[in-house]
Protein backbone atom coordinates (compact mmCIF):
# COMPACT_ATOMS: atom_id res chain seq x y z
CA UNK A 1 0.00 0.00 0.00
CA UNK A 2 2.83 2.55 0.90
CA UNK A 3 4.34 1.55 -2.21
CA UNK A 4 1.56 1.99 -4.39
CA UNK A 5 1.09 5.52 -2.60
CA UNK A 6 4.16 6.62 -2.93
CA UNK A 7 4.28 5.99 -6.90
CA UNK A 8 0.77 7.57 -7.31
CA UNK A 9 -1.17 3.99 -7.66
CA UNK A 10 -3.91 6.03 -5.67
CA UNK A 11 -6.65 3.75 -6.51
CA UNK A 12 -4.66 0.36 -6.03
CA UNK A 13 -3.41 1.56 -2.48
CA UNK A 14 -7.05 2.30 -1.32
CA UNK A 15 -8.34 -0.82 -2.73
CA UNK A 16 -5.25 -2.66 -0.74
CA UNK A 17 -6.21 -0.58 2.40
CA UNK A 18 -9.45 -1.62 2.11
CA UNK A 19 -8.96 -5.37 1.57
CA UNK A 20 -7.16 -5.50 4.59
CA UNK A 21 -8.78 -3.42 6.54
CA UNK A 22 -11.77 -5.80 6.40
CA UNK A 23 -9.47 -8.22 7.98
CA UNK A 24 -9.32 -6.65 11.44
CA UNK A 25 -11.18 -8.49 13.88
CA UNK A 26 -13.46 -6.91 15.91
CA UNK A 27 -11.40 -4.86 18.31
CA UNK A 28 -9.12 -4.28 15.14
CA UNK A 29 -6.26 -6.16 15.91
CA UNK A 30 -4.42 -8.37 12.91
CA UNK A 31 -3.36 -11.81 13.81
CA UNK A 32 0.50 -13.37 12.42
CA UNK A 33 -1.70 -15.30 9.46
CA UNK A 34 -5.08 -15.24 7.49
CA UNK A 35 -6.46 -18.49 6.43
CA UNK A 36 -8.51 -17.51 3.22
CA UNK A 37 -9.75 -21.05 3.13
CA UNK A 38 -11.39 -20.57 6.61
CA UNK A 39 -11.88 -17.01 5.80
CA UNK A 40 -10.21 -16.30 9.70
CA UNK A 41 -7.26 -15.01 10.99
CA UNK A 42 -5.51 -17.70 12.99
CA UNK A 43 -1.97 -17.19 15.11
CA UNK A 44 -0.96 -15.05 17.51
CA UNK A 45 -2.30 -11.29 18.29
CA UNK A 46 -1.55 -8.62 18.64
CA UNK A 47 1.13 -8.60 15.37
CA UNK A 48 3.34 -5.42 16.27
CA UNK A 49 4.89 -5.38 12.30
CA UNK A 50 1.04 -6.05 10.71
CA UNK A 51 -0.07 -2.99 12.72
CA UNK A 52 3.11 -0.84 11.92
CA UNK A 53 2.65 -1.90 7.87
CA UNK A 54 -1.04 -0.59 8.07
CA UNK A 55 -0.21 2.51 9.92
CA UNK A 56 2.76 3.29 7.42
CA UNK A 57 0.23 2.78 4.50
CA UNK A 58 -2.23 5.12 6.22
CA UNK A 59 0.46 7.62 6.53
CA UNK A 60 1.82 7.11 3.25
CA UNK A 61 -1.48 7.43 1.73
CA UNK A 62 -2.41 10.80 3.28
CA UNK A 63 1.00 12.38 2.54
CA UNK A 64 -0.20 11.56 -1.32
CA UNK A 65 -3.58 13.80 -0.49
CA UNK A 66 -5.84 10.48 -0.75
CA UNK A 67 -7.04 9.94 2.33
Amino acid sequence: MAQYAATGRLDDAHALMDRASALLNDVGLLSEEYDPGAARQVGNFPRAPSHLALVGAADALDRAGAA
